[in-house]
């Protein structure tokens, strides 16, 4: 088992890994920026490093001051949780070169799945459901672009091959458009990502978000932890997650579970990982896979009682999975609502002190947050405050006690989302299940 683990990051996520090592009775290092000395977690590590200013770049991102508080904290592995460097692929090559051990894939498995377009070709070998789309990037034949989005079928979007989070993507409904929006885009992911290669995809104008956990290690193990419906998002950001997924076709799912499993073994993944897919009308199609744990992963914990961390330690410790794919139960349905530190109307972030904190309980009920009274949030990061997980036997009882939990739920001192969760947890269309990527905009007027 590992000594000692660093975890290079903050907030709920830092806590989150810092409970699973205790677990372990691995110790640990919270590394710190000037402005986050009052974490939770930092009180609770058996070391703490500070790394620099408040902003992002010049601690969280500073990767020769990370590996620094590694070298000098004795430390012998390093955990990058989700966000900041968690899919950067020179981060943990320089982490494994350095002599620690990156909690996550190998370097080349991140670079691999961290580009969209070798992404899609190494899904389509491994037999996953992907979109039509162009065969590799576009090239500078416009004869050919054009072709290609005849092929396919307009509309299509046009994405950037290093794009994320939303961004460097485009899309084109008619002929006419399609010249003016690919050069555009080129453009625009140069400049965002200092790459302008892109590609074309059909694009689906329904679609549902679905994603499969998976975890494997290394050793020619994995396993799939089912499915989590990501829908309901606005700018292509989640507000709030489900496990499993309602209403998917049941062959088309368990083929795409299966097909995910044997993928992993297929590249020599080693951690966790998330398949995300775009579903309509009964299919599946890949979109992209996250190299990491998620934001979202309580809810596949609590349907399976995996804890995803822990094996992510274990993984790395160099030990086989710990449970076998027939080992894994799907019990229940669980929800989980993002709290973020901003106004519910305007999403325009809200830092400050918290004068009152009151975490939600009761049986069912699980609250993840570094918030605490007196905590004062800082205006350099995420939003992201806390995340409110239910679970029940039954998809309703899951979201009654979340309707209940979000009533009981109380942060005073900062304005958070809460009034939008407890709206949505009533919305009719949500409570039937299996709401499209579009509905929360449409529902909200953007």
């Amino acid at each position: 088992m590992l000594d000692k683990v660093l975890i290079a990051n903050r907030g709920e996520i830092a806590l989150r890994i810092l409970r699973a090592c205790k677990e372990l009775g691995i110790r640990t290092v919270a590394v710190h920026s000037k402005a986050d000395r009052e974490l939770m977690h930092v009180r609770l590590a058996d070391e703490a490093v500070c790394i620099g200013p408040a902003a992002s770049a010049q601690s969280y991102l500073n990767i020769p001051s990370l590996i620094s508080a590694a070298e000098v904290t004795d430390s012998s592995a390093i955990h990058p949780g989700y966000g900041f460097l968690s899919e950067n692929a020179d981060f943990a090559e320089q982490v494994e070169r350095s002599g620690f051990t990156f909690i996550g894939p190998r370097a080349e498995t991140i670079r691999l799945m961290g580009d969209k377009v070798s992404a899609i070709e190494a899904m389509k070998q491994a037999g996953v459901p992907t979109v039509p789309g162009s065969d590799g990037p576009l090239g500078d034949d416009e004869g050919e672009i054009l072709a290609t989005a005849r092929r396919i079928g307009y509309p299509v979007i046009i994405k950037a091959a290093a794009g994320g989070g939303g961004r460097g993507m485009r899309v084109v409904h008619t002929e006419a458009h399609l010249l003016s929006a690919v050069t555009v885009t080129r453009t625009e992911a140069h400049s965002a990502f200092g790459d302008g290669t892109v590609y074309m995809e059909k694009f689906l104008e329904r679609p549902r978000h679905v994603e499969v956990q998976v975890l494997a290690d290394g050793q020619g193990n994995a396993i799939h932890l089912f499915d989590r419906d990501c829908s309901l998002q606005r700018r292509h950001q989640k507000v709030i997650e489900e496990a499993p997924a309602p209403a998917l076709d049941p062959e088309a799912r368990g083929k795409v579970l299966e097909a995910c499993r044997e993928a992993c073994i297929e590249i020599g993944y080693r951690g966790a990982g998330t398949f995300e897919f775009l579903y309509e009308d009964g299919q599946f199609f890949f979109i992209e896979m996250n190299t990491r744990v998620q934001v979202e992963h309580p809810v596949t914990e609590m349907v399976t009682g995996v804890d995803i961390v822990r094996e992510q330690l274990r993984i790395a410790s160099g030990l086989p999975l710990s449970i076998t794919q027939d080992q894994v139960e799907l019990r229940g349905h669980a929800f989980e609502c993002r709290i973020n530190a901003e106004d519910a109307r305007t999403f325009m972030p809200s830092p400050g002190k918290v004068t009152l904190y009151h975490p939600p309980g009761g049986l069912g009920v699980r609250m993840d947050s570094h918030v605490y009274t007196g905590y004062s949030v800082p205006p350099h990061y995420d939003s992201l405050i806390g995340k409110l997980i239910t679970w029940g036997d039954d998809r309703e009882t899951a979201l009654t006690r979340m309707r209940n939990a979000l009533d009981e739920l109380l942060v005073e001192g900062i304005k958070t989302n809460t009034d939008l969760h407890k709206d949505l947890v009533r919305d009719g269309y949500f409570q039937q299940g299996g709401v499209n990527i579009h509905y929360l905009e449409k529902k909200l007027g953007l």
